[in-house]
């Protein structure tokens, strides 16, 4: 028969369960570590995100989510999404929400017209530290000690791939009929837009100071009918590659280019690589996209902020010197080039990124010039 176990054999069991249970969880988070993933209780840095839109765009919004769930998975955060949807008219009280939540140490938001919202938000949450990515606060109107404002040079990358489509239409590449000009959709006629398109049109004109360029806004960035629309009538009037900044909108953009049998040039993501799988021909008609790296600076910035070192209270702009902008590789008009043509234009094109870096060439700009 079994006699009852003592106290003290009692408890030398529950120890031992004790040791057991401490070895398993010290197991899961070597594993966490492993896999590059902070488990939840490790994180130091509480970040939401906040979209003024909709995720789904493949261009700006999806490049920020991109961001913060990459610092999630290598860095101790534990990130946020939220979606504001389409109606402008809830933003500032949904990002208000989350500021009064107590939930986040940062929260973070883009474009210009979240900035004014921030401005307020950081005067009323001092504690609160607060990230503007591609737009900046006026540190003039509020000193906002706890906000970092990133902005993208997209001019530098625009002007390359301006210079770039130039170069393509003089080399007649297939499908681009002679005489032909080139095209620009904007989403908006905000600063961020005018920026993309004075760099483009100035690389453009250094290749062909009397190149023909069409410019025309589709009034918004969730619009892939409207974006269809004008550049089908851009290429009826002559152009061989369009220009889109306009987010979603340019997808049409994408569409209307495979059916004309013509180009496009994107920005903020790789346009091609979203239909390489499944739509080729309609990467085909893709040159190349602007890409401006917002899941790049975000990860950084979020690792500075970690380090105490991020500058908050201040303005910082990223460019082809820093890796902030670059343009996306591997189109196949242009591998379909006589290889005697394409190492000619990879060359041109490196000369004119070199001297942007260095300072000989200059590059128009909505913006003043920033540090």
């Amino acid at each position: 028969m079994t006699r009852p176990r003592t106290f003290a054999a009692r408890l030398a069991a529950m120890a031992v369960r004790g040791l057991l249970l401490l070895a398993c969880l010290a197991a899961m988070a070597a594993l966490a570590e492993h896999l590059g993933r902070p488990a939840d209780g490790d994180a130091r840095l509480r970040v939401a995100l906040f979209i003024n839109g909709a995720l789904g765009d493949k261009s700006f919004f999806d490049a920020a989510a991109r961001g913060v769930r990459q610092a999630q998975a290598s860095l101790p955060v534990r990130a946020r999404v939220v979606e504001g949807g389409t109606d402008p008219t809830r933003w500032q009280a949904a990002l208000a929400d989350l500021a009064d939540s107590g939930e986040h140490d940062v929260i973070v938001a883009g474009t210009f017209t979240m900035a004014p919202a921030i401005e307020s938000l950081a005067q009323r949450y001092p504690a609160l530290r607060f990230i503007v990515f591609d737009a900046s606060v006026d540190y003039g109107r509020c000193a906002c000690p706890n906000v970092y404002s990133m902005r993208f040079r997209q001019n530098e990358g625009a002007y390359l791939a301006g210079y770039l489509s130039t170069r393509l239409l003089q080399e007649g590449a297939p499908g681009i009929p002679a005489g032909a000009g080139l095209g620009v959709v904007g989403g908006l006629q905000l600063p961020v837009i005018e920026d993309f398109i004075l760099g483009y049109r100035a690389g453009a004109q250094a290749a062909d100071p009397d190149i023909a360029l069409q410019v025309q806004y589709a009034n918004g960035f969730s619009d892939p009918a409207a974006g269809k629309e004008i550049a089908r009538l851009q290429f009826a009037r002559g152009a061989g590659i369009v220009f889109h900044a306009a987010g979603a909108t340019g997808q049409g953009v994408n569409e209307a280019a495979e059916e004309a049998g013509r180009y496009a040039i994107g920005v903020d993501m790789d346009q091609a690589a979203l239909y390489r799988e499944r739509q080729p021909r309609r990467a085909a008609a893709i040159v190349t996209s602007v890409m401006k790296e917002v899941d790049v600076g975000l990860v950084r910035a979020l690792g500075l902020a970690l380090d105490g070192k991020l500058a908050y209270g201040r303005l910082e702009s990223i460019g082809l010197a820093e890796g902030g902008v670059r343009l996306a590789q591997g189109a196949s008009v242009i591998d379909a080039l006589p290889p005697p043509v394409r190492q000619q234009l990879d060359l041109q094109l490196a000369a004119q990124q070199a001297a942007i870096v260095a300072g000989r060439v200059r590059v128009p700009s909505a913006f003043g010039n920033v540090p």
